[in-house]
């Protein structure tokens, strides 16, 4: 899997991925490049320099600036290793579950909101969706170097075997309670869907409680990756204050 651009393969670097090689642009006086590589020489990649087209042809996203760390596929995390770690931890566990979100943009977007907010883990599907590519990688800026994302096969199950372990469910829909007026303690999962489908049936029928963002212009609905963003925003401010 490729990791492309200065941030993303800082985070890289600083959160020790493995990396096998990495490819610099040989003819670069960037400084920060440079910082890049002398941290690379602290761990055990190749360093390869080469001229600019060599770097156009390995780049996926066309925006490499100037440097491509090529690692192994992403190592998905156990939910049922995340689950006792966060009961271990002796706190409140806060997760983020997404309901067929295709887009690695917003994969990527909402991987990176979770870190910020500070969120245990994000869920995904491993059919319909999109996984965790170079893609995703670059936007979430570095972000899922830190987050845990657990792959399953059937979120409806998932949901439900959460429960067991005392969490609440909040969707994410059009029609729901205003979420800041919903209250978000104790273990909590927030569901949002696909971009243009919203959620499931099933995975609606699954929530203990809908939630909804109130719109107060022209445009009656937000990005998948924004709604998610705001409502994992106001959980944690809630979080806080409790």
């Amino acid at each position: 899997m490729n990791i492309e651009g200065k941030n993303a393969v800082l985070e890289a670097l600083k959160n020790k991925v493995g990396i096998d090689t990495l490819f610099v642009w040989k003819d670069s006086k960037d400084a920060g490049i440079k910082k890049l590589i002398a941290m690379a020489k602290d761990t055990d990649c190749v360093i390869k320099y080469v001229d600019k087209q060599s770097l156009d042809r390995l780049s996926e996203l066309k925006n490499h600036q100037g440097v491509i760390a090529q690692s192994a596929e992403y190592g998905y995390a156990d939910l049922q290793q995340v689950l006792s770690e966060i009961e271990k931890s002796g706190k409140p566990g806060m997760l983020l579950i997404l309901d067929e979100i295709e887009d690695p943009h917003n994969l990527g977007a909402l991987i990176r909101s979770a870190e910020c907010a500070g969120a245990d883990a994000v869920i995904i599907p491993k059919r319909r969706a999109a996984a965790v590519n170079t893609t995703v990688v670059k936007t979430s800026a570095g972000a899922v170097n830190y987050m845990k994302v657990a792959r399953v096969t059937n979120l409806a199950q998932t949901m439900e075997e959460l429960k067991k372990h005392n969490y609440w469910i909040y969707g994410l829909d059009m029609e729901g309670q205003v979420y800041h007026q919903v209250q978000m303690s104790g273990n909590i999962a927030l569901v949002v869907g696909n971009e243009g489908r919203g959620l499931g049936r099933l995975v609606k029928e699954k929530c203990d409680f809908i939630l909804s963002i109130p719109m107060k212009g022209e445009i009656n609905s937000l990005n998948a990756s924004v709604a998610g963003s705001v409502v994992m925003f106001e959980a944690s401010k809630q979080r806080e204050r409790s």
